[in-house]
C-alpha cells in the first residue's frame, strides 16, 4: 500500500468520524433527560420550573462554546394548577393527569355536584335547557363530548355565563387526557374540566377539590446563544421553545420530553457544533420561553429583535423531534419556500427522512411570529409517529421519548446552511 493510499484512508477516516461526531447524541439524550426530570417540574410557572430550565439552558450554551449568552425577559399573564387537585366520581377517586385535567382558564372549584349528561344521539337544546332547570340538576356540571359542546357553541356558550344554572362543565376527551395552556391568559366564570369516558361514563356525582392561582405579570426569559462567523451582514436563526405545561396539582407535572426538550436539547447541540466550526455567517440559538402560553416568547422577541429581522436568511423552529415518523413534517414562510426546495432537493440526495410534507402555515409554534414578520423560515415536528400520542399528556416523558429524528434533521439543517444561498 503507498504512502499516499494510507494518506487518503486516514483523511476519509478523519472526515468520516467529523460527520458522525458532528451531531452529538449522547449529549442530546442529556439535555433532554435533564430538562424533562422532576427538578423543573414540566418547566411552567406556578413552580418557577421554566425559569429555572432557562438558567440551566444558559449555563449549557456557555459550556457549547458559544461566544455570547443573554436573557431576554418579558412578562405574561398566566393561570396555574400547583394546588389542590382533586376529583371523585360517585366515591371513586380519579387521578389527575390520567383521568381528569382542567381547561387552561378555568377557576378552582370545592364541592359535590350532581352531573347531567347531554343525550348527544337525541339532542334537543329545549329538552335540555328545561331539564337544567329542575331541581336535581340545579348547580350540575354538564357533561359532553368536546367536539359536540364545539360544534353546538350557539347552545353551550351561554351556559358559560354566571346567571346559567349548571355550576360547569364535564368535557368528554379520550383517553390519554390532555391539558393545555395557549388560552391560560384569562379565568372565566365556570369551571372546565376534561374527562375521559371512562372515568364519567354513568356518573350521578361529582365531588371535586381544585384550586388555581393566577399569575399576573409572570417574569419569564428568552435565552439567546450567539456564534460569531465571519461575516455579520445576515445570519441564521435557530429557535426551539423550552418552557412546557407545568403542574396538575401538587405531585403532577407535565415532562415535555418530546414537547419541547427534544428541539431545545438541538438547537444546544447545533450552537456546540458551530462553537467548533466556524460558520460563514452569525448563528444565533433562542430557547424561547412562553410558547405553550400562546408564543409569548417568541412574539416579544420579534417585536424586539436583538438583530434585525430582514437580516435573517432563514430561520429554523424546531419542535418536538423526539418522535420515530420517517416522514417529517414540515413547515415554511411565504418568504421560506425557495429555501425549501433547496431542502427537499438536499433530502431527496441524502435519504435522511423518506419524504417531507409541508403543511399549511399556522399558529402551531415560534416560527409563525416571524412568519408573519416576512422572515424566511421552516417549522420541523414529527408528527404521527410512536410518541406522538403522548402530546400535551403526563406520558411525555423521556422513557417514551425516541430519538430517530434526531441526527436526520442536524444533518439536513447543516446541509442546508451550507448550501443556502
Amino acid at each position: 500500500m503507498t504512502k499516499r493510499v494510507i494518506i487518503g484512508i486516514l483523511f476519509a477516516f478523519f472526515f468520516a468520524t467529523i460527520q458522525l461526531n458532528a451531531q452529538d447524541l449522547a449529549h442530546y439524550k442529556q439535555i433532554v433527560k435533564e430538562l424533562s426530570s422532576s427538578k423543573y417540574q414540566g418547566r411552567g410557572y406556578a413552580k418557577d420550573g421554566a425559569n429555572k430550565a432557562g438558567k440551566y439552558l444558559e449555563k449549557e450554551f456557555v459550556k457549547a462554546g458559544v461566544d455570547e449568552v443573554v436573557c431576554q425577559p418579558f412578562t405574561l399573564d398566566i393561570n396555574t394548577f400547583s394546588g389542590k387537585m382533586k376529583m371523585w366520581a360517585d366515591g371513586k377517586k380519579l387521578k389527575p393527569g390520567h383521568d381528569f385535567s382542567m381547561r387552561e382558564y378555568s377557576p378552582g372549584i370545592y364541592g359535590t355536584f350532581p352531573v347531567y349528561h347531554v343525550d348527544t344521539l337525541n339532542f334537543d337544546a329545549e329538552k335540555m335547557m328545561a331539564d337544567l332547570a329542575k331541581p336535581e340538576y340545579v348547580n350540575c356540571l354538564v357533561a359532553c363530548e368536546f367536539w359536540f359542546t364545539y360544534r353546538h357553541g350557539d347552545v353551550f356558550k351561554p351556559l358559560q355565563k354566571k346567571e346559567a344554572p349548571n355550576a360547569g362543565f364535564l368535557y368528554i376527551w379520550p383517553s390519554p387526557i390532555k391539558f393545555f395552556k395557549a388560552y391560560g391568559h384569562r379565568v372565566v366564570d365556570k369551571p372546565i374540566i376534561w374527562v375521559t369516558p371512562e372515568a364519567i361514563d354513568g356518573v350521578k356525582n361529582i365531588r371535586v377539590k381544585v384550586d388555581n392561582k393566577f399569575l399576573k405579570d409572570y417574569e419569564c426569559f428568552n435565552v439567546i446563544a450567539k456564534v460569531e462567523g465571519r461575516r455579520h451582514d445576515s445570519c441564521y436563526v435557530f429557535t426551539a421553545h423550552y418552557d412546557h405545561l407545568g403542574n396538575l396539582g401538587r405531585r403532577v407535572y407535565y415532562a415535555g420530553a418530546n414537547d419541547n426538550a427534544s428541539g431545545t436539547a438541538t438547537i444546544v447541540t447545533l450552537a456546540a457544533y458551530y462553537a467548533k466550526n466556524k460558520p460563514e455567517y452569525d448563528m444565533y440559538f433562542i430557547a424561547f420561553s412562553g410558547e405553550d402560553a400562546n408564543l409569548r416568547g417568541s412574539e416579544y422577541f420579534a417585536k424586539n429583535p436583538i438583530v434585525p429581522l430582514e437580516q435573517i436568511k432563514y430561520l429554523f423552529n424546531i419542535d418536538m423531534i423526539g418522535d420515530n415518523n420517517p416522514v417529517q413534517y414540515c413547515e415554511a414562510s411565504d418568504e421560506g419556500l425557495r429555501g425549501f426546495a433547496l431542502f427537499e432537493q438536499i433530502n431527496n440526495e441524502k435519504h435522511y427522512f423518506k419524504a417531507l410534507n409541508r403543511g399549511e402555515l399556522a399558529a402551531n409554534s415560534d416560527h409563525y411570529s416571524f412568519a408573519t414578520r416576512h422572515v424566511p423560515c421552516i417549522f420541523l415536528e414529527s408528527r404521527e409517529g410512536d410518541a406522538y400520542k403522548y402530546y400535551h399528556t403526563i406520558y411525555d416523558t423521556y422513557e417514551n421519548a425516541i430519538f430517530d429524528s434526531y441526527e436526520p434533521v442536524f444533518r439536513l439543517v447543516c446541509d442546508f446552511v451550507e448550501q443556502y444561498h
